[in-house]
């Protein structure tokens, strides 16, 4: 899979970017990576819920829970590649799932929180 750079979540809002000790600092991906099976099943719990609002497709929601399928065997055979600009596992986890089925992926984190997924632990 091509690495494609991604900006950064708080980009837009600041002129410049940060220092490389910031950049350092705030890096969670290292440590929050072990969350990839919370994510996905909650990814996927997600999605149910949004093809039961009417707020995707049922196709669409059908493709949501059938991509994590493919990351999580990428993570668990180790070719997953963790890219720190994507910030977290669960922006990680997204645009890899955007980069599979297309941009309606993106849909998933429509009404989405990512504290519930931290609280846990």
């Amino acid at each position: 899979m091509k690495k494609k750079t991604e900006s950064k979540l708080r980009g837009g809002r600041f002129q410049e970017g940060v220092t490389d000790a910031v950049e350092r600092f705030t890096d969670s991906v290292f440590f929050d990576k072990e969350l990839y099976k919370r994510d996905i099943v909650v990814s996927r719990v997600h999605a149910n819920m949004l093809a039961r609002q009417g707020l995707i497709t049922v196709s669409e929601g059908d493709d949501i829970l059938h991509g994590p399928a493919e990351i999580k065997r990428s993570i668990e055979a180790g070719e997953f590649e963790w890219q720190k600009d994507r910030e977290d596992v669960q922006m990680n986890i997204e645009a890899t799932l955007t980069d599979i089925i297309g941009e309606f992926a993106k849909k998933l984190h429509t009404a989405r929180s990512q504290n519930p997924d931290v609280e846990q632990f």
